[in-house]
């Protein structure tokens, strides 16, 4: 499977985003989905992961509560809604998928990553 992430951008401090994740391929409700991000000078962190079906979700401690992470397998997509986003949010942004039962926050568990959509929010 192939994909795409999109949707950063520049934002303020309390603002929102969401970003959304572009899968190829027939069987994209195989995959369970992740999204990590990576600081500058910091090692790829864990943010947020769905099931299959789409009916488990599981968040980094760091984002829950102002992070939504849901899909879309009739479109073959998944999206990250980022509300109340912190200037400690910047990074850059990627969706992974992983033949995993339930949820993963472990990158070793996803065999398959986009490129990166870069994330900054501005004090």
């Amino acid at each position: 499977v192939q994909l795409q992430a999109f949707g950063g951008g520049l934002v303020q401090a309390g603002g929102s985003l969401r970003l959304s994740c572009a899968a190829s391929g027939r069987t994209f409700s195989s995959y369970a989905m992740g999204w990590f991000r990576q600081a500058p000078g910091k090692e790829r962190e864990f943010v947020a992961a769905i099931s299959r079906s789409g009916g488990i979700t599981y968040y980094a401690d760091s984002v829950k509560g102002r992070f939504t992470i849901s899909r879309d397998n009739a479109k073959n997509m998944v999206y990250l809604q980022m509300n109340s986003l912190k200037p400690e949010d910047t990074a850059v942004y990627y969706c992974a998928a992983g033949v995993v039962a339930g949820t993963a926050r472990h990158s070793e568990s996803y065999d398959y990553w986009g490129q990166g959509t870069l994330v900054t929010v501005s004090s």
